[in-house]
């Protein structure tokens, strides 16, 4: 068995084990668990322009069950799908920020089956642009020195967002500045200072090489959280920014075990219902704006966990790019016709490539984990956020030290690589961070008079870059 997993995956070829594998499959499922209860939150608290909620017809919050467990579903059966396709050690899930745009600005102009059907879309068109070797071809033409500042403009992202996701940095409601640490420049409550127990215990297993550091970072710091909430009984933040509680589930040994999956909401999409609803124009720009954010979330992501897992070739390509953006373009489709938004590759792989997945067998592991989490939501809900998303401090270290890779001398990549690395954690975006990036490259080479440096596929993805940053005026100026 061992032999055919090792044959099938490549395991040995690429200097990992089965053990480690598993371990690291483990620990990208911890990083990326959260999901299963944060876009229920997401989707199931905003009404369509019927008046509906998603999963719960006219009660805020009442498909919540039901779209954790088909987001859980989906993304096992993607992940699983990722690693025996692509052999690639990378994990999808409904993406954040995705599922915002379309809880907010899609649904709120049609019904949610209607909103599913533009999601459902998107993918299709992306799909046919893989198929065409458009996608790659995209991605081939970046210089590697600018996906090289991808991968370290992902890692600061990854960073920030584990510091905010912990409470240990927060935006301050004041125009200057904008975020601080903590509430009024003080770490205050117990759940920040677990996110410190477990940053300290991950960086000083991390520095002593201990296997598994991050994993055992991880299971540690979920019981030390448990603990201090049973002495403390520190409630949950409901959101609340200035609250002191949990951010996001509140650790305790479950009342039960187990519960039982509804799965209702697979299929409720309409493919072509939002055109009536709100015109062609209208419902094409949804698309593209989907559809751009996707395209290029994915090539930072997968040049990421490439980079961090040693995968990526000379020119800064993953192995297997065609095979792993197929199936990214599958799971936007598979998303939206499950009911849940646009599946994609998350970036949190990393965390489990540092600590050790190398092939697409980590993946496996990480799909079989969210399917578990269909039927073991309770036992999923006693990790805290604050003790996964230490990790992803860590992974940004480790990403960080690609910048020796960026030639600063030269100020017509310098420039460009600064604005990608600059503009992703800073926007929270990593598309926005890519077109800045991408933007500033062209505009540079031809203020230097160095058009002909400038691959074609570059122009047109600047000229589509300008119109993702002017989205707003251009659709006010057509409809």
């Amino acid at each position: 068995m061992v032999t055919t997993l090792d044959r099938f995956f490549k395991i040995s070829q690429r200097g990992s084990s089965v053990g480690q594998e598993v371990r690291g499959g483990v620990v990208t499922f911890l990083t990326m668990a959260y999901i299963i209860v944060l876009n229920p939150i997401i989707l199931s608290g905003v009404a369509d322009a019927d008046g509906n909620y998603l999963g719960g017809g006219t009660v805020a919050g009442g498909g919540f069950a039901t779209i954790a467990a088909c987001t859980a579903l989906v993304a096992g059966v993607l992940t699983i799908l990722m690693g025996v396709v692509a052999n690639f050690p990378i994990a999808l899930a409904t993406g954040l920020g995705l599922n915002a745009f379309v809880a907010f600005a899609v649904a709120s102009q049609m019904s949610w089956a209607d909103a599913m059907g533009l999601v459902v879309l998107e993918g299709i068109v992306i799909l046919v642009l893989v198929l065409t070797g458009f996608r790659k071809a995209v991605f081939d033409a970046v210089p590697r020195q600018l996906k090289t500042a991808i991968a370290v403009g992902i890692g600061l992202f990854l960073t920030l967002i584990g510091l905010i996701d912990a409470g240990f940095v927060r935006a301050t409601g004041n125009a200057s500045p904008p975020i601080g640490m903590g509430i009024g420049g003080e770490l205050s409550g117990w759940p920040v200072l677990v996110f410190c127990f477990g940053l300290l215990l991950m960086i000083s297993l991390h520095a002593r090489r201990v296997p598994g550091a991050i994993l055992i970072g991880i299971v540690v710091t979920t019981i030390v959280a448990i603990v201090v909430q049973t002495l403390t009984d520190t409630p949950g933040s409901g959101g609340d920014p200035t609250s002191k509680g949990w951010n996001l589930n509140v650790p305790a040994w479950p009342d039960k075990i187990v519960s039982k999956p509804d799965l209702s909401l697979l299929g409720e999409f309409n493919l072509l219902g939002s055109f009536d609803r709100v015109g062609i124009v209208a419902a094409t720009l949804l698309v593209f704006t989907l559809m751009l954010a996707d395209f290029f979330d994915t090539m930072g992501t997968m040049t990421a966990v490439g980079a961090e897992a040693g995968l990526n070739d000379e020119d800064g390509a993953p192995a297997g790019t065609q095979r792993i953006l197929v199936v990214d373009s599958v799971a936007a489709a598979v998303g939206g016709a499950a009911g849940i938004s646009s599946n994609t590759s998350y970036v949190e792989s990393t965390a489990g490539v540092a600590d050790g997945a190398r092939t697409g067998l980590a993946s496996v592991v990480t799909g079989v984990c969210f399917l578990l989490a269909t039927v073991f939501t309770p036992v999923v809900q006693v990790i805290p956020n604050e003790a996964a998303v230490a990790a992803l401090v860590i992974v940004g270290f480790l990403m960080m030290t690609q910048v020796t890779e960026i030639d600063w001398t030269d100020h017509e990549i310098a420039i460009p690589a600064f604005l990608t690395i600059a503009v992703m954690p800073f926007t929270y975006s990593i598309t926005a961070g890519i077109g800045a990036g991408f933007l500033s490259y062209v505009v540079l080479k031809v203020v230097m008079g160095k058009v002909r440096q400038v691959h074609a596929l570059l122009w047109l993805i600047a000229v589509l870059f300008v119109v993702y940053f002017a989205i707003d005026p251009i659709t006010r100026l057509l409809t």
